[in-house]
């Protein structure tokens, strides 16, 4: 079963998910967040998700960033949606700083560098991998 990992955001989310076996981690999309309910409820009927991993906005002193109570309050509705597919938090700090950076290196042409729903793909994408490779240790 597949991991899906979400970075919430105000206005777009983006969204990566893993191999079946939970080895590597790969960009699905980004899309607008009012519809992302709809589309993970969509997703879950098509591939089998085990977990949804949620990127927590945390400041770098620890204290939660203006986007936390939104982040909650989206993992609340999406429980109540998905009751059989348990959440778990993921701190995603410094994710769109090592978004632009893994972007910028790839050598991507500056207008895609531009695209901000890449960014937000991009940051799902280190947020999943980040947290896959956390669980190895154990």
């Amino acid at each position: 079963m597949r991991l899906l990992s979400i970075d919430y955001g105000k206005k777009r989310t983006g969204i990566a998910v893993s191999d079946p076996l939970q080895l590597i981690a790969n960009g699905l999309t980004t899309i607008e967040t009012h519809t992302l309910l709809a589309f993970l409820e969509d997703y879950v009927r098509k591939e089998p998700v085990e977990k949804f991993i949620i990127g927590l906005p945390i400041q770098p002193n620890g204290a939660p960033s203006e986007n936390y109570a939104r982040v909650k309050s989206f993992a609340g509705r999406l429980t109540v949606a998905l009751p059989h597919i348990p959440i778990e938090f993921y701190d995603e700090r410094f994710t769109s700083v090592l978004a632009h950076k893994a972007i910028l290196d790839s050598g991507i042409g500056k207008q895609k560098r531009r695209n901000k729903a890449l960014v937000d793909e991009v940051s799902a994408t280190i947020i999943l991998q980040n947290y896959m490779e956390s669980r190895k240790s154990f």
